[in-house]
């Protein structure tokens, strides 16, 4: 019973943390800096969530090329930056992975 009524508490806290601020987005006007810092938080989140997970193994940084990860992330972004196209984007990268690590196997 312990355990269900923790997780039932820290979701309602969780939510509740969460509906405070779209709730209160709508009161309040915020300051024209708050504003324009809010615009680099997704240039900052996300490398902090793509990078661990291409250079850590086993949470163990790997920065060699027997880390698939990590030539398939580059071609990735080659073809980003070249296409800007989302799908393609993912299919080469992935594609790119399984290659590299096909590749590992033969050796």
């Amino acid at each position: 019973m312990t355990l269900w009524l923790t997780i039932l508490g820290m979701g309602m806290i969780s939510f509740a943390l969460r509906f405070s601020f779209i709730y209160l987005v709508g009161k309040f006007e915020l300051p024209a800096i708050v504003q324009q810092a809010l615009q680099f938080v997704p240039v900052a989140v996300l490398p902090a969530i793509v990078v661990p997970a291409i250079a850590f193994t086993d949470a163990t940084l790997d920065l060699s090329l027997t880390n698939a990860r990590i030539p398939a992330a580059l071609i990735a972004a080659g073809v980003a930056w070249r296409t800007r196209n989302i799908l393609l984007t993912i299919s080469v990268g992935m594609v790119a992975l399984w290659l590299w690590q096909w590749g590992l196997e033969l050796r």
